[in-house]
């Protein structure tokens, strides 16, 4: 399994204090907008009932559970898909249709991030500074655990087009276009096509019943 990336040790002095009980809970409690907030592409293509962003982040969550034996450190993969979006618990759910450069959205994400640190104990906090860590993992993508989550969270988007396409009769095409070429890992390349196929056969079906 791959040791690569960021992390914290336990024996760090710099950063070694638990969360007041009250600054804990007003982190958890931050958290609820994650299970409130629901996604902005979805919202705007009139799902119904769409998903949240921390039912998003769950199943990446399981996602990960799936790679134990590979390369690949799971328990890494676990952390960053629980960790990818929780800034969005204070900017929101910002896609590449709400205007925002990716200069500052990064900005925006990263400022959430260092405040949520601050709400845990800033530099003494062991939680605080390995979820910081954690998201800079994920954004500069260097590492193979963080490259694998970031297909994770396209093939999570993809698998849920699918099933919204299944249920609700939509056509979700924009979404699957958005992934092409972009996978990062052969792993997350054979998920995907796994869902591609899924998704020619419900097409075929249906066409016949018709």
């Amino acid at each position: 399994m791959s040791s690569s990336g960021a992390g914290v040790s336990p024996g760090d002095a710099a950063a070694t204090a638990l969360p007041s009980p009250a600054q804990a809970v007003e982190f958890l409690t931050l958290l609820q907008q994650l299970k409130a907030q629901k996604r902005t592409g979805w919202v705007k293509r009139g799902v119904r009932g769409p998903e949240s962003i921390a039912d998003h982040m769950y199943r990446m969550g399981l996602m990960a559970m799936l790679v134990q034996g590979t390369e690949y450190d799971y328990h890494r993969c676990i952390k960053l898909a629980l960790v990818h979006d929780v800034a969005e618990a204070i900017v929101g759910d910002i896609t590449p249709t709400c205007g925002v450069s990716d200069e500052d959205k990064f900005r925006l994400e990263a400022g959430a991030v260092q405040r949520m640190r601050g709400m845990l104990g800033g530099s003494s906090s062991l939680a605080g500074k390995e979820i910081e860590l954690l998201w800079q993992e994920y954004e500069q993508a260097q590492t193979p655990e963080a490259r694998l989550v970031k297909d994770f969270d396209k093939l999570e988007m993809i698998l849920q087009a699918h099933e919204y396409e299944c249920g609700q009769g939509m056509q979700l095409q924009e979404f699957f276009d958005s992934t092409a070429g972009k996978w990062r890992t052969e792993l997350g390349q054979s998920w995907a096509e796994e869902i591609y196929k899924r998704r020619k056969a419900t097409a075929a079906a249906q066409g016949k019943e018709g």
